[in-house]
């Protein structure tokens, strides 16, 4: 049984957690608050979405998103 892990702040953030836990074969949902009805009037005010995952997982995906969150981005322009 799935349960809710963490939720979501972007697209960006949910397909790159998402490539992550695909490639340590971790089982998981992402499902985005996204509705049609509202154009997603609903997702820009929350959150994005959230993750669900098998219990037994709860700690890894956390510390994954925890190390995903804290690696800086590398400079892509050096000189300012």
């Amino acid at each position: 049984m799935n349960i809710k892990i963490l939720v979501l702040n972007n697209e960006f953030e949910a397909k790159l957690l998402d490539e992550i836990l695909n490639d340590k074969s971790i089982p998981h949902i992402i499902r985005s608050y996204h509705d049609s009805a509202y154009d997603g009037l609903w997702q820009m005010q929350s959150s994005w979405g959230h993750i669900e995952a098998p219990e037994e997982y709860s700690e890894e995906i956390l510390l994954t998103y925890s190390q995903m969150s804290a690696e800086p981005l590398e400079d892509q322009n050096p000189e300012y």
